[in-house]
């Protein structure tokens, strides 16, 4: 299917572009809060858990985002390793020499620009940069407007 990927009612209430009659009445609703990050992962991978968690805005991340924070968090614990096992030896780091004597960039090289160009999805996704960031805004006050009939109708 052509065209842009369709936002949930939530991401849509935030930025303040909710329309009635582009809404999906019966779109699934995710409830719960994220809980701990799960064990098996690397200690750097559950510091960004954690911080992810602290620093989104509140009610953006449910339980159900927690596969996508999951890998963002990995492939952020993994760059993190990567930077600095390169950032330990400085520029001659980025660069390995082969069997042949030739020098060429190092794999870790690659590996960091991989993980980078994951993460970008991943943090786009959750709104996490500060482009998608941008294009959200939190409402002041109450989210929805008076009426006016609800004293009359009850």
């Amino acid at each position: 299917m052509a065209g842009r990927k369709p936002l949930p009612v939530a991401i849509k209430k935030i930025k303040g572009t909710l329309q009635k009659c582009r809404t999906n009445p019966r779109e699934p609703k995710p409830t719960g809060v994220l809980c701990s990050p799960p064990d098996y992962m690397s200690e750097g991978a559950k510091e960004a858990w954690h911080y992810a968690v602290e620093n989104s805005p509140p009610g953006l991340l449910s339980a159900l985002d927690g596969a996508v924070l999951e890998r963002w968090a990995n492939c952020s614990g993994m760059y993190r390793e990567a930077l600095a096992k390169i950032n330990q030896t400085g520029v001659s780091g980025m660069l390995v020499k082969t069997p042949s004597g030739i020098l060429r960039r190092s794999p870790l090289m690659d590996v960091i620009r991989d993980l980078a160009l994951e993460m970008k999805s991943y943090e786009t996704e959750m709104g996490f940069t500060p482009a998608s960031r941008s294009r959200v805004t939190l409402p002041s006050g109450s989210s929805e407007p008076a009426d006016p009939w609800s004293e009359i109708a009850g």
